[in-house]
C-alpha cells in the first residue's frame, strides 16, 4: 500500500479554509482523513475515525483545549471541518478516573462538553482518542490488519510482524471500558507507534497529520507483506452444475424468498433491494466446499454487524435447467436462516437480561455458488453497503485462511454489538417512506405524466427504473431524479427490447413491485376513413405494448412471490371516445379491459391491477399549440379550456401521478379504473 500524501495537496486544502478562518492543524486533519476514508481497504461506511488534539475559543470567547473528532454520519472520504466536532478535551481525560461507565453516560458527557451544542455525535470511540496524548490519531478498519487479527494466534502474529512497534489489545466491545484498556496498553510503552486491536482494526498517532497517516499506510503495508507469505491453497471448489442460470432469473427468486409478511397490514411485504457483485475473488469464495465454515463463523469488525448481519444466507447452487428446484432450496434455506437468527436471539437476549427487541430475520447478504454474492437492504444504498461489506468481508477472510482458520469474535460479543444502542444509532430512526423496499419501473418516462409518476414513487420510497424510447430524454429525467434512479431505453413496441429493460432492472435492484404502462401515443383520423396501418400502430403502441409490459412484470412477480402492482395508463378515450380519435380509443379501451383480465387472472397471485381515467393534461399528446387551436375552435380562453370541467380546474400531470401513487399504496383495490379530469359526467364509469 502507498502513501497518497501529496504535499501540494496538502497546502491547497490548508490554503482552501484559511479563508474560512480554519486552523491549518484542522484542515490538515480534514485531508488526510479524506485520504483514508477515499480507500475501500481502509475505510467502509463508517468503519473508521481520526482526531486531532488542538485549542479554540468556546462561545465565551475563552480559549480551551478540545479533541476535534470525526462525529457520527459523517463519511471519512468526504469529510468537512463541521464533521470533526469539538470536545473539551481536559474533561474527557478526567473520566479515565472512573471504574465503569455506561454507554448512555458516555455519550451524555461527550456532548455536554461539546464547544458547540449543535454539533454532530462525537464518535463512540472518543474517549479511545482523548486518553492517547498525541496530536493526531488515526483508527481504520484496514482490511489486511483484520487478516491477521481474525485468527486464533492473532497475537502471536502481531509480535511477529510488528514486533514492538504496535501495543497490542485484547478484544473489548467499544466504548470506556475499550478506552481505558487501550489507554493501559500505551502507557505500558509509550514508545509505541499504534495499537492493535483484536479482532477489530488499529490505531496509528503522531505529532503531525503526516505523520499519524503515513504511519498507518506502513503498517496496512507490513500486515499485506505477511499475507504474501506461506500461503496456503484456499477454498478447494464445491462440485457445481455447469450453468448457474441468468442473473435476471435468480434475482428475483433470493428477493421473494428475503421479503418478510407484514404481521400488521394484511398483504403487505417488508421487501428489500439487491445488489449483485460477482468477481473471480467472490466465486471462488462463494464456492468453496467449505464455505458453511467459514463464511458463517461471523463478522471481520464488529461494526459491520448492523448492516451485514453476523452471517450471511448460503443457498443451494442453481442450476440453469431447473430454476423451480432453487426455488424451493432458496425457500427452505430462508427459513433455516430465520430459525436460527430467532433461536440466535432468544440465547442471547436471555443472558443480556431479556430487555431487547429483535431486529427482522431478514438476511442481508447471500451467496450463490457458482454466481456470486447479494447485498441486501431496504434501499438500493442499504444493499450497496451490504454487498461491499461482504465483498470485504471475502477478501479478509481469504487472507486469514491463507496463512491460518479464521476467527472473529464470538457469538455473545457479535450479539452485544448488533443490539448495541450506539451501533443501532448509526441506522438513524426516521420513519420509513410507505414504498420503502419496492422497485418501480415507468414506461414513458420522459413524457410530463411518465416524469411526474416516476417523480412521486421515487418520493414515497420506491426504486425507480425510467423506460422511454427517447434515451437522451429518459436519462435527463432519472438524472433530475436523482439517487438510484436507473434509466433504460426502451421500445415498448418490441418483444425484446421490453424483455431486455425488465431483466436489466431485475439484475440492478433484484426484481419488480410496481409497473405503470404509460407509453403511447395520440393516433387520429375518422375511424370509417383511417387506414389499417394507422390503426394496427396504434393498437401495437396503445395496447399491445401494454401486454408487453404487463406480461414481462408479472413474469418477475410470480417468480417472488410476493404480490405486486399492475398500473395502466387507460385515458378518457377508453370510456368518452372524441370524434375523430378512434384510432386511439379503440385501443385504450381494450387497454381498459386488459388491466381488469389481469386483476381477475392473477388476484389470487397478489397481483393488483388497476387503472387511471385521466383527461386534457398538458403532455407530448396535449401540446401547447394543440391546446392553442382547440380553445380558439371553442371560443374560450386556454385557461378556461384547460379547465373545463365540473369543478372548474386545470388537471395536471402531477395529479395523475398522485393517483398512481395512491393506486399503488391500496393493497386492498383491484379492477378499478381512478378518474382524474376535473369532472367529466360522459367519461363517468357507470
Amino acid at each position: 500500500m502507498k502513501s497518497a500524501w501529496v504535499e501540494s495537496d496538502a497546502r491547497a486544502v490548508v490554503a482552501r479554509y484559511e479563508g474560512d478562518a480554519i486552523p491549518a492543524d484542522i484542515a490538515l486533519r480534514v485531508y488526510t482523513t479524506r485520504l483514508l476514508g477515499r480507500d475501500p481497504k481502509l475505510v467502509l461506511h463508517g468503519g473508521g475515525n481520526t482526531s486531532v488534539k488542538t485549542r479554540m475559543r468556546d462561545l465565551n470567547g475563552e480559549e480551551t483545549g478540545v479533541l476535534c473528532v470525526k462525529g457520527s454520519g459523517w463519511d471519512m472520504g468526504r469529510i468537512e471541518p463541521a464533521g470533526l466536532p469539538a470536545v473539551r478535551l481536559d474533561n474527557l481525560r478526567k473520566s479515565r478516573t472512573r471504574e465503569s461507565m455506561s454507554d448512555e453516560e458516555m455519550v451524555r458527557i461527550q456532548r455536554a462538553n461539546l464547544i458547540d451544542p449543535m454539533a454532530p455525535n462525537p464518535s463512540v470511540e472518543t474517549l479511545l482518542h482523548a486518553f492517547l496524548p498525541h496530536r493526531f490519531v488515526d483508527h481504520t478498519h484496514a482490511t489486511a490488519v483484520l487478516g491477521l487479527v481474525d485468527q486464533e494466534n492473532s497475537r502471536d502474529l502481531c509480535d511477529e510482524v510488528y514486533g514492538a512497534r504496535m501495543g497490542f489489545v485484547r478484544y473489548i466491545m467499544p466504548g470506556f471500558a475499550l478506552a481505558k484498556e487501550a489507554a493501559d496498553v500505551f502507557d505500558a510503552d509509550p514508545d509505541v507507534e499504534g495499537l492493535i486491536l483484536d479482532k477489530h482494526g488499529l490505531f496509528t498517532f503522531g505529532d503531525t497529520a503526516r505523520q499519524a497517516y503515513e504511519r498507518m499506510i506502513e503498517m496496512v503495508t507490513l500486515a499485506e507483506a505477511r499475507l504474501a507469505k506461506n500461503r496456503k491453497a484456499v477454498f478447494v471448489s464445491a462440485q457445481l452444475p455447469q450453468s448457474a442460470g441468468a442473473l435476471a432469473e435468480i434475482a428475483p427468486i433470493l428477493r421473494g424468498a428475503a421479503a418478510l409478511p407484514d404481521p400488521k397490514i394484511e398483504g403487505a411485504w417488508k421487501r428489500l433491494i439487491l445488489d449483485f457483485r460477482g468477481s473471480d475473488a467472490i466465486l471462488n469464495f462463494v464456492g468453496g466446499a467449505e464455505a458453511a465454515r467459514y463464511a458463517t463463523a461471523g463478522v471481520i469488525t464488529p461494526d459491520h454487524t448492523i448492516r451485514t448481519k453476523n452471517w450471511p444466507m448460503i443457498v443451494p447452487a442453481p442450476d440453469g435447467g431447473r430454476l423451480a428446484d432453487f426455488r424451493t432450496g432458496v425457500r427452505e434455506a430462508a427459513t433455516a436462516f430465520a430459525e436460527r437468527y430467532l433461536a440466535y436471539f432468544a440465547r442471547n437476549n436471555a443472558r443480556a437480561g431479556g430487555n431487547r427487541s429483535m431486529l427482522d430475520p431478514a438476511p442481508r447478504v447471500v451467496l450463490v455458488p457458482g454466481l456470486g454474492l447479494f447485498g441486501l437492504g431496504r434501499t438500493k444504498k442499504d444493499a450497496r453497503v451490504a454487498a461491499d461489506l461482504a465483498e470485504a468481508a471475502v477478501e479478509a477472510i481469504t487472507e486469514a485462511e491463507a496463512i491460518g482458520r479464521y476467527s472473529p469474535i464470538g457469538e455473545a460479543d457479535m450479539f452485544d454489538v448488533e443490539y448495541w444502542s450506539l451501533e443501532q444509532a448509526k441506522l438513524g430512526t426516521a420513519k420509513e417512506l410507505p414504498l420503502a423496499g419496492q422497485i418501480a419501473v415507468v414506461t414513458g418516462a420522459a413524457g410530463a405524466i411518465g416524469f411526474a409518476t416516476a417523480k412521486a414513487l421515487a418520493a414515497a420510497g420506491a426504486e425507480v427504473a425510467l423506460l422511454d424510447i427517447d434515451a437522451d430524454a429518459v436519462t435527463g429525467k432519472a438524472r433530475a431524479i436523482g439517487g438510484t434512479a436507473l434509466a433504460l431505453p426502451c421500445d415498448v413496441t418490441d418483444d425484446a427490447s421490453v424483455r431486455g429493460a425488465f431483466d436489466t432492472i431485475a439484475e440492478t435492484f433484484g426484481g419488480v413491485d410496481i409497473v405503470v404502462s404509460n407509453a403511447g401515443a395520440a393516433f387520429q383520423g375518422k375511424i370509417g376513413a383511417v387506414d389499417d396501418a394507422t390503426l394496427r400502430g396504434s393498437f401495437e403502441l396503445n395496447f399491445f405494448s401494454h401486454q408487453r409490459v404487463a406480461r414481462n412484470a408479472v413474469r418477475i412477480m410470480l417468480a417472488q412471490g410476493t404480490g405486486g402492482c399492475l398500473l395502466f395508463n387507460a385515458s378518457k378515450q377508453a370510456i368518452n371516445p372524441g370524434p375523430d380519435f378512434g384510432p386511439y380509443g379503440l385501443p385504450k379501451a381494450a387497454t381498459l379491459f386488459l388491466a381488469r383480465q389481469y386483476a381477475l387472472d392473477y388476484g389470487a397471485d397478489g397481483i393488483r391491477s388497476n387503472a387511471v381515467n385521466a383527461d386534457r393534461i398538458r403532455s407530448g399528446l396535449l401540446t401547447d399549440d394543440f391546446i392553442a387551436e382547440r380553445a380558439k375552435a371553442r371560443g374560450v380562453s386556454e385557461a378556461d379550456y384547460m379547465a373545463g370541467n365540473l369543478l372548474k380546474r386545470e388537471v395536471t400531470a402531477d395529479d395523475v401521478a398522485q393517483a398512481f401513487l395512491h393506486q399503488a399504496l391500496a393493497l386492498k383495490t383491484t379492477a378499478d379504473v381512478t378518474t382524474v379530469d376535473g369532472g367529466n359526467i360522459a367519461a363517468a364509469l357507470r
